[in-house]
């Protein structure tokens, strides 16, 4: 999925689009000027509608793909009487894991300040700039967010009206419990209805990946009017940026993760992560969840040697439901785009950041830039122009493949802790005491 199918790869397309329409800003800021009457034109007529319809696409497709994507995850999880007692200890350890995730990255964000220091009218003229692509989407954002209001709000009275407003949580909520409505419900009329919504989730993620190949052109466009418009003081800001979300990825994967092998999972960390290279190696180079998942089930059976019905259950439900690595470059994203734009969020907004990001991750896309949609969600719901997506679209591929990495880790780390102590619901076998501990 992540190349296409002639030529150069798709990532290093993107980075092309990046680095040319960076290229080509920079130059127009500092030998020419943003003020010029044909870079004004060229930016409102061809650059600027030719990145707003990238955007528009994406937020077009975001609602079916998070609702197709969450009913087929919690559908998948097949007979709630056999396996709830693993499926409640595989939710239990995909939220905490993922809201330990979301709060180092969240803490990081608010410690380092890498949004900072933009003049705040060049903020403006970009937020002007931007302001009509945007408008039918921002439109529908709260003023304000209070948080008792929220979680009432969570529970939509008109689950059509919510999605036709793009309130996208209340529809994400109506999905998990249409999810497990399914799951309640065995007859060939539910099973028929799980495969139409199952080939309405395939529909979408080809349509994200068609629109995902536009990306190099959008980057392009978008970059130059960024450059043109910000100068190198973009660039610093990405870079730190980066630094940032790089860096509370790399605290959760090499603290958070072995803590938690060690203690639940009674295994030796150095030793599982030389078990798990293999689909580590797979998920950074394919920036997609789904596409290391048979890499991953032949890790945990072989390596790990977990009980194969107990490891393919919380490993393709966690292909979707337990990115971690997402949820915290999602809150990450929200807050540095915050900052970017002068927009001071309360704790009770952080608050609310971190709990769409646990819940995002459960229903975002395992393929390449499958939280983007997601991310642009986040940002009208606590009032971060949308526009904004922009400015990490050039970066994103290189951040998209360490947090995969971390989700794809995040999801064998869950299957070791659920293994362990439980038997094989086929075989009736006790998990195997990992080589390690014995």
């Amino acid at each position: 999925m992540a190349e296409a199918k002639r030529g150069a790869p798709l990532h290093l397309l993107m980075f092309a689009g990046f680095a040319v329409g960076l290229a080509a800003g920079l130059y127009v800021n500092l030998q020419i000027g943003p003020d010029a009457d044909w870079v004004q034109w060229l930016t409102a007529n061809v650059t600027g509608p030719i990145g707003q319809i990238f955007l528009r696409l994406l937020f077009m497709l975001v609602l079916p793909l998070l609702f197709s994507a969450i009913v087929v995850g919690v559908a998948e999880m097949g007979d709630l009487n056999a396996l709830g007692r693993i499926g409640w200890k595989t939710l239990l350890m995909t939220v905490v894991i993922s809201t330990i995730a979301v709060v180092i990255g969240l803490v990081m964000v608010n410690a380092l300040r890498p949004g900072d220091g933009v003049d705040p009218a060049l903020a403006q003229r970009l937020l002007a700039e931007g302001a009509e692509g945007a408008a039918g989407i921002i439109q529908n954002a709260p003023a304000s967010v209070q948080l008792g209001q929220f979680f009432l709000d969570l529970i939509p009275q008109n689950v059509f009206a919510a999605a036709s407003a793009n309130l996208v949580l209340p529809v994400m909520v109506f999905a998990l419990l249409f999810g497990i409505g399914m799951v309640m419900v065995k007859s060939p009329a539910s099973d028929q209805l799980q495969l139409t919504i199952t080939g309405l989730f395939e529909v979408m993620m080809r349509l994200i990946n068609l629109v995902i190949k536009l990306a190099p052109i959008a980057i392009a466009c978008l970059m130059f009017n960024l450059a043109a418009l910000f100068g190198w003081d973009l660039l610093v800001r990405l870079a730190a940026f980066v630094g940032v979300a790089v860096g509370a990825m790399a605290i959760h994967m090499f603290i958070v993760y072995p803590a938690v092998v060690l203690i639940f999972a009674g295994r030796n960390p150095l030793t599982f992560f030389s078990q798990v290279r293999e689909p580590m190696v797979v998920a950074f180079s394919t920036a997609s969840s789904n596409a290391t998942l048979p890499v991953a089930l032949r890790a945990a059976e072989t390596q790990l040697s977990l009980p194969r019905k107990i490891s393919r259950f919380v490993l393709t439900v966690g292909a979707t439901a337990n990115q971690n690595g997402t949820a915290l470059f999602e809150g990450v994203t929200v807050l540095f785009l915050a900052q970017f734009f002068g927009i001071e969020l309360s704790i009770q907004q952080q608050l609310i950041v971190m709990l769409v990001c646990i819940m995002g991750g459960i229903g975002t896309a395992g393929v390449p830039a499958g939280s983007l949609p997601v991310v642009a969600m986040i940002l009208v719901m606590v009032g971060v122009p949308p526009e904004g997506i922009g400015l990490i679209l050039g970066v994103d591929r290189f951040l998209d493949m360490c947090r995969t990495t971390l989700n794809v880790t995040g999801d064998l780390v869950v299957a070791s802790v659920v293994s362990r102590g439980e038997t094989d619901p086929v075989t009736n076998d006790p998990a195997p005491i990992a080589p390690s501990v014995r």
